[in-house]
């Protein structure tokens, strides 16, 4: 397992919550955030950066502010946040390195891409705590991950040599060729083979997708062994995600990493409706996400170092 170096581990230390956990607000997105603004093609191709910009200052401003940091992406977001005293001093700024979309090859596998001009050096310019790059991955194929393993090698390489923290994280995907109900079935075992993968090219902290049960979520724990891993929203509704959330950190998950599950209702091209919603709904979900990672982590944490005080003994 990669350890995180001293610059690292206070990087990390300070996306997490003065209880330990991370609790980090996602709001990198552009083309999903264009899907969730408006249903009309043409209408998402005409919003622009500086729309979405606004959008995320203000998911920033209300919930990354009660939260221990945020993750935007390098296009829309900065440097605007730090320069016109948008993020508060005590919120930790991590800056996605991944572009949005993919690409998709001859035989239909997504291949990830990266923002353009962004790596370690420009996000230490940016005023940001660390950086983040998530990729695609099939566990099950591995011609299909090749090119986006070269990306993870490179980022992690990249970061290393600038002494700067690293959030990696993989999403999975349906092929053409599977059903729904196929693709359901596999989704335990890719979760925990591209964890695998990224672990094995030198993660240090990891987003992972909730992976399907509670059982699962102990067996990723299990995997990722000192490296600390946080659960991803994806999207689904807010009460899904708490059970989620509940299920990864009573087995010794480390914090989350939430965007749509708490504020894809409340945005809009209204500014002041996007206020208000944050304010009314985003919040107070907010604040539930909040208790159950009081609840759980402690207490799970503790059970986790007390497990691997026994095999040391033994």
């Amino acid at each position: 397992m990669s350890k995180l170096s001293t610059s690292e581990l206070r990087g990390y230390q300070q996306i997490c919550g003065q209880n330990g956990a991370m609790l980090v607000i996602a709001c990198d997105q552009r083309g999903g955030m264009r899907t969730l603004l408006a249903s009309d093609p043409q209408q998402q191709a005409s919003i622009s950066e500086k729309q979405l910009g606004l959008i995320k200052a203000d998911i920033t401003q209300y919930l990354a502010s009660k939260a221990s940091c945020v993750l935007v992406d390098p296009v829309c977001a900065v440097p605007q946040l730090v320069d016109d005293g948008i993020i508060a001093r005590d919120t930790a700024l991590l800056i996605g390195l991944d572009a949005s979309g993919w690409d998709t090859s001859a035989q239909g596998y997504r291949l990830s891409r990266l923002a353009k001009d962004v790596d370690a050096r420009r996000v230490r310019e940016l005023g940001a705590t660390g950086g983040k790059i998530m990729v695609y991955l099939r566990s099950d194929k591995p011609e299909a991950n090749r090119h986006n393993i070269e990306i993870l090698h490179k980022c992690i390489k990249d970061f290393s040599g600038e002494d700067l923290l690293l959030v990696v994280e993989f999403l999975t995907y349906k092929l053409d060729s599977e059903t729904d109900e196929e693709y359901k079935a596999k989704v335990p075992e890719l979760i925990y083979g591209g964890t695998q993968i990224c672990l094995e090219a030198g993660a240090k902290v990891l987003k992972l997708p909730y992976p399907g049960s509670k059982e699962a979520c102990a067996d990723i724990t299990k995997l990722a062994g000192d490296v600390p891993w946080a659960v991803l929203s994806a999207g689904v509704d807010h009460a899904t995600f708490l059970k989620q959330v509940e299920d990864a950190m009573s087995t010794g998950a480390s914090g989350v990493i939430a965007g749509r599950s708490l504020w894809k209702d409340c945005i809009s091209l209204d500014h002041a409706t996007t206020r208000n919603k944050l304010e009314t709904v985003a919040v107070p979900r907010l604040k539930e996400l909040q208790a159950v990672i009081q609840q759980y982590y402690k207490a799970a944490q503790k059970g986790k170092n007390a497990s691997t005080e026994q095999v040391e003994h033994v």
